[in-house]
Formats: C-alpha cells, structure tokens, sequence
C-alpha cells in the first residue's frame, strides 16, 4: 500500500484536491470490490489540523499536518490560487518541508500551478518539468535552470512528476495509478473517469497572447508591426529596418525580450490567426493559409502541427462550433 498525501493550505484550488482524491478513493473501491489489498492510503494533509477545508467522509480518508505526517511515500501538491510571490511566502513553511521529505525519500508530484512549490523547495534544476501552458514565461523567469516543457501535459523524472494545466493535470493522476497499480488498472480508470491514456501534449489549448512582459519599446513596436501585418508577405529584413537597427542586432534584442526569434514569433502569430478562424468553422484550409500568410500547404500543415501538435484538420474538428452541430 502506498501512502499518497494531498496537501491543503488556505489558497488551493480545490479541484485538483478533489479531482485526484475522487479518482484514489474509486481505485480503491475497484480493489475492495475484488477483495484485493488495498493499493492506496490517502491523506489529506495540511497546514493546521482538522483541515476544515475540505471535509469527506470516505473511510479511505484520513486526516492529519505536514508536521505529524511521518514520510508518505508520494506528496501531491495541487494548483494555487492567487499572487505567486504573496502565496508562496506565505506558505514557505510547506515549501521547506517539501524539500525535507523529497531528501527523506519521498516522491513528489506537482498539479498544475503546484509546481511553483516544487521549484520554490529547489527541487526542479535541471529537470524537465510542466504546467499551465500561461506560466511557462513566469516560470522560466523566475527559475532559469528548470527546462519548462509547456507541451507536455506529464514529466516524470528521478522521483519528481509534474502536471499541465487545470483539469489536464488529472492525466497525471491516471499515470499514478497506472504506473502504481498495473495496466489493467490504468486502463479501467481511464474508461471510468474519460481521461484519454495516450494524451501527451497540452499545445493545442495554448492561446499566444504575444509575449510583452518586458521594456524594450522598439521591440514592443516591432510585435504590434507584426501582429498587424502578419498576413501579408514581410520579412525579417523589413521590420528591422522599420525599428532602425540592423538585421542581427534586432535579431539578438528580440530574441532577448521575447524568447523568440522574431521569425518564430510571426509564426506563432500566423498561427494564432489560423486557429481562430478554424475555431469560427473556417472551411476552406487553402484560403485559411492565405489569409495567415502563408503560400505553402505543405508549410501551413508542418508549421501549424508543429506549435499546436494537430493538423488544421483536426484542430477545427476539435474546437468548431459548427462541427458540434449534427448535420
């Protein structure tokens, strides 16, 4: 048996708590059925006892604090709501604990914004780790050594799992129980909780909003040149002469502000615009790469699959209104 704690605190998005408890309690249910051993031993564990924020009455439940807890074998730290900086000052204490069981022996996994913990308790340097595709820029700011993998929807490595965004880091919980209980297991527990086994990747969810967080304005002038014109056949070239630098000095200042090149950007960019028509029920590919400045299929499909990891036809299979409607 294994004994898997869930930690609370005053900022956690219950639903991850929820979530992973739901589908623990109902593999054990599974087993009990069976009349097999039971696979898990499920704590909810928190900063102050009684942990009144989450009341269940399952007798596969048990209660108890971060400071009584012995050293269960994995700690699962779900999503936070919240300022980042606010939240994890504020719950520091569970930070270095984290990090005292992980070098006591304990494996430990992140939900989401919960990697923010993990990285915080140090231990994430080099390690692939993941979450909500809109930390990535945060996260690779604030933690530099990390190699941030925003596709991924699960890292596993070395005693250490993360998870991506909202309700997808309920695939990790599938990879436990799977990885913890055997495949059969895995697989009734991804037809009893719908969850698809082989989903690796979160790209198609992400919306490229532009990556602004920084103070160079002529780089800032060159994005909104960009966003405005991506459509149209410009070139490198062309927007750094329009910002009055060079090719390679804008090349490198962009780079450092957005973490792209600015030829990756204006394919985000072209991309973004391909996926928002897709998603209105844009029916005509060919007319839809025009319109996002592109002249090669080939390319369009490449490039599209690429950033998003479906091809424009399944991407508007997956997300059009219209494709919903019965015909």
């Amino acid at each position: 048996m294994k004994e898997i704690a869930l930690i609370l605190h005053d900022d956690v998005t219950l639903s991850t708590v929820t979530g992973a408890m739901d589908m623990l309690i109902h593999t054990n249910n599974l087993f009990q059925q069976s009349g097999k051993p039971l696979p898990f031993k499920i704590v909810l564990a928190g900063e102050k006892p009684g942990n009144g924020l989450l009341p269940i009455s399952s007798p596969f439940i048990s209660y108890t604090t971060i400071e009584d807890l012995k050293q269960p074998d994995l700690i699962i730290v779900p999503a936070f709501y919240g300022d980042r900086d606010f939240s994890l000052k504020k719950h520091k204490d569970i930070i270095k604990w984290l990090n005292t069981m992980h070098r006591c022996g304990s494996e430990i996994a992140s939900m989401c914004s919960g990697v923010y913990f993990l990285a915080e308790a140090g231990l994430l340097p080099g390690r692939a780790c993941t979450a909500h595709w809109a930390d990535m820029v945060d996260i690779v700011r604030r933690y530099p050594d990390v190699n941030f993998q925003s596709d991924m929807v699960i890292t596993d490595q070395e005693g250490i799992y993360t998870s991506g965004g909202a309700f997808s880091s309920l695939n990790l919980i599938l990879y436990l129980i799977d990885k913890f209980c055997g495949r059969d297991v895995g697989i009734w527990a991804s037809k009893m909780f719908s969850l698809d086994m082989d989903r690796i990747s979160q790209s198609h969810f992400a919306v490229f909003k532009g990556q602004r967080q920084h103070n160079d304005d002529d780089i800032q002038k060159a994005q909104t040149y960009i966003e405005q014109n991506h459509h149209l056949q410009i070139n490198i070239d062309e927007i750094a002469g329009n910002s009055n630098m060079s090719k390679r000095n804008f090349i490198r200042r962009f780079k450092k502000a957005t973490k792209n090149t600015p030829f990756e950007y204006l394919q985000r960019v072209k991309i973004e615009a391909a996926k928002k028509a897709l998603e209105k029920g844009a029916q005509n590919i060919n007319l839809l790469m025009y319109d996002a400045g592109y002249n090669d299929i080939k390319t369009f499909r490449e490039v599209f699959k690429k950033i998003t990891g479906l091809t424009p036809q399944d991407y508007r299979k997956k997300y059009s209104r219209t494709d919903l409607v019965p015909g």
